[in-house]
């Protein structure tokens, strides 16, 4: 039987319509070599502020983390918001997958959206780890560098030593990227300081379903 309901899908509706409301236009890229850029742009862009890109971490798409920041920012600042390769509507068929070139993508998305003079750029948990390389790679482009939840400086052997509760970055992405309910569960634990009591594995899977399509 065809499921008619999705609280995953409903929600990433919401999330859109948002997004629009809040000024943002759905802007798709092509890069060429088969890398597609989706980003959530100002429908105009105003001179007099700044520019302020916002860059996710793992998980369904730009949307699902920056929903609630979006309404406080829009009125100080251009926003940008990028899905970054492989999350929402961004893909490539090329072999790359470090965050320095996802970093050059972005930077790429920037400047077809003729974004001229610097940006200010914000990355949360693996997004920190693109914009802390943007930085690096475009210095002259990038001005002020937040960095929310993104260990930069993190070592392998820290992960050994039993700095974290997981001991390997496979081990971490199965976590990050949950293709079980108990899966989803152990993110949740170890995300939230009072995680849910309890939450119904149909939901899980939901969300496990309609994540896997962006």
């Amino acid at each position: 039987m065809a499921k008619c309901f999705s609280y995953t899908a409903t929600q990433d509706s919401c999330y859109r319509y948002s997004f629009s409301r809040a000024g943002l236009k759905s802007s798709t890229t092509d890069l060429g070599d088969g890398t597609i850029m989706h980003c959530w742009a100002p429908k105009t862009h105003n001179q007099s502020k700044p520019t302020l890109v916002l860059i996710h971490g793992f998980g369904a798409n730009a949307m699902w983390q920056f929903n609630d920041f979006i309404a406080p920012l829009k009125s100080k600042f251009n926003l940008y918001v990028p899905d970054l390769l492989f999350f929402g509507d961004s893909y490539t068929t090329r072999p790359e997958r470090s965050e320095s070139f996802q970093a050059r993508c972005v930077a790429a998305v920037m400047d077809a959206q003729r974004v001229s003079g610097t940006m200010d750029v914000m990355g949360l948990s693996y997004g920190g780890f693109v914009a802390y390389s943007m930085a690096a790679q475009f210095p002259e482009r990038v001005g002020r560098v937040v960095l929310g939840c993104a260990g930069v400086c993190l070592e392998e052997k820290d992960m050994e030593d039993g700095m974290f509760q997981v001991k390997s970055v496979d081990e971490a992405a199965e976590i990050l990227l949950p293709q079980t309910p108990e899966k989803c569960r152990q993110l949740l634990r170890l995300s939230f300081y009072k995680p849910p009591p309890v939450t119904p594995s149909c939901f899980l899977a939901d969300f496990i379903e309609v994540g896997n399509k962006f």
